[in-house]
């Protein structure tokens, strides 16, 4: 059961930032691969920019 989840939007995303603990990041071009992409905001935090540059950034729980 999910509370206060709400689901991504992928449609104005280009790129996927995901911020690894302790600084560095790995960043994902989405084309193609937006339906393997699962994303589990229970898991972390969300930071959507896509409608101002396109990226959406990703912070795992423990690095939020």
């Amino acid at each position: 059961m999910k509370i206060f989840s709400r689901p991504i939007d992928l449609t104005g995303v280009s790129t996927v930032v995901y911020h690894l603990p302790d600084g560095p990041a790995l960043s994902l071009k989405i084309e193609g691969i937006e339906e393997y992409l699962d994303l589990e905001l229970e898991l972390g935090h969300v930071c959507d920019t896509s409608d101002i540059d396109g990226v959406l950034h990703f912070f795992p729980k423990g690095n939020a």
